[in-house]
């Protein structure tokens, strides 16, 4: 568990399991604040060239360096204005990460985690082999479309939300669904964390999370079962602690240890004074639990931000071959050899995966045949 953070015992609603993450010490110089942006699609331009489309409900705004307690407002959707019956709203925005003033950053949670994904080697082959076609060198990856489900949709969570208790000074929650990791969300403060709660429903998660949810049975809740010697308060107090720390280890040691774990590239995007906003990507490694995400880090080193999103195994798939190409300066025959297949199977898997266009036809249809 990061510095600064304590696992507290998990609240079971059916196929969801919540568990609270408390700070010893709030974070006072960094808050975060909702950001309502309504129910219209939302448009970031990246550069010149690239642009982000999605659904954008909501966005956060941070404020660093006032040690000042700030109320911070809570996000919902709301039905505004209709739109026109020929089309749907456009909400455009400048950049996944603004500033706007002199100590406040607006962000896209998730969103700057996701773009980073859809642009992994987006620009596609840096050399010119003869396998790929004149989409791939002119266009790259162009475009990159991924789903994602909010978290109204995911069986169970709103309820979960609704019902449970929030701890006095909770910063943040790991979601399990179906006991999988899903999801890890931590703020800075505990007002935060209480105003931002429900958030967690309009934020994105992958198929994977949805599908577990939908099918998901009931977890079962850890019983604790306290020592018959016990005789006095004291000794109920010392039992209670014992077993809230062996929960802990035991969560941190093995349910959260692919959520929590060291990511793979980490690219910082912004520095708001003493912290830094980042983004990261995983290793891609294949039949493991695969989480891209968002960071905010204190100078020193502690987290006062962090949200996360589980890519699925086809998600995981498309990063592994990509990152596999890119690693061999696009060579299909050099990539194919380091996975230990031969071409043309490297191919047959580009285009089940999506990427089939990057190929020339010729080339492709000589991979089918055989």
């Amino acid at each position: 568990m990061p510095t600064g953070l304590t696992t507290r015992p998990a609240q079971v609603w059916g196929g969801v399991r919540l568990v609270p993450l408390t700070r010893d010490e709030p974070i006072t110089g960094l808050r975060l604040h909702a950001r309502v942006h309504g129910d219209e699609i939302g448009v970031v331009q990246l550069d010149r060239r690239r642009h982000y489309v999605s659904y954008i409900p909501h966005g956060f705004v941070a404020t660093w360096g006032d040690d000042r307690p700030v109320a911070a407002y809570g996000t919902q959707l709301t039905k505004g204005s209709q739109p026109p019956a020929h089309g749907m709203g456009l909400r455009f925005h400048r950049r996944m990460a603004k500033r706007v003033g002199r100590d406040r950053l607006r962000f896209l949670p998730l969103h700057l985690a996701v773009e980073g994904y859809l642009s992994l080697h987006f620009g596609g082959p840096t050399v010119v082999w003869e396998e790929w076609s004149q989409r791939a060198v002119r266009r790259g990856l162009s475009p990159r479309v991924e789903e994602a489900y909010t978290g109204a949709d995911v069986q169970g969570l709103a309820d979960a939300l609704k019902h449970f208790e929030i701890h006095p000074d909770q910063c943040g929650v790991l979601v399990y669904v179906a006991d999988t990791p899903a999801a890890a969300f931590v703020v800075p403060h505990p007002d935060d964390y209480r105003a931002l709660h429900t958030t967690l429903l309009q934020d994105m998660y992958g198929e994977l999370v949805h599908r577990h949810a939908t099918l998901a049975t009931p977890v079962p809740p850890f019983d604790v079962r306290l020592p018959d010697d016990i005789t006095s308060l004291a000794d109920l107090r010392a039992a209670a602690a014992r077993e809230q720390a062996e929960w802990s280890r035991f969560h941190d040691r093995t349910m959260a240890d692919g959520l929590l774990a060291e990511p793979h590239t980490v690219r910082h995007t912004y520095r708001l004074g003493d912290y830094t906003l980042s983004r990261f990507l995983p290793a891609f490694g294949l039949k493991q639990e695969n989480h891209i995400g968002e960071l905010i880090t204190a100078r020193d080193g502690r987290l006062a931000y962090l949200k996360t999103f589980r890519l699925s195994e086809s998600q995981v798939r498309r990063g592994h071959l990509l990152t596999t190409l890119a690693a061999h300066d696009w060579h299909l025959p050099t990539a194919a050899s380091a996975l230990g297949i031969t071409d043309a199977q490297l191919g047959l898997r580009l285009d089940a995966a999506g990427f089939g266009a990057l190929l020339r036809e010729d080339v492709l249809a000589r991979y089918r045949a055989g």
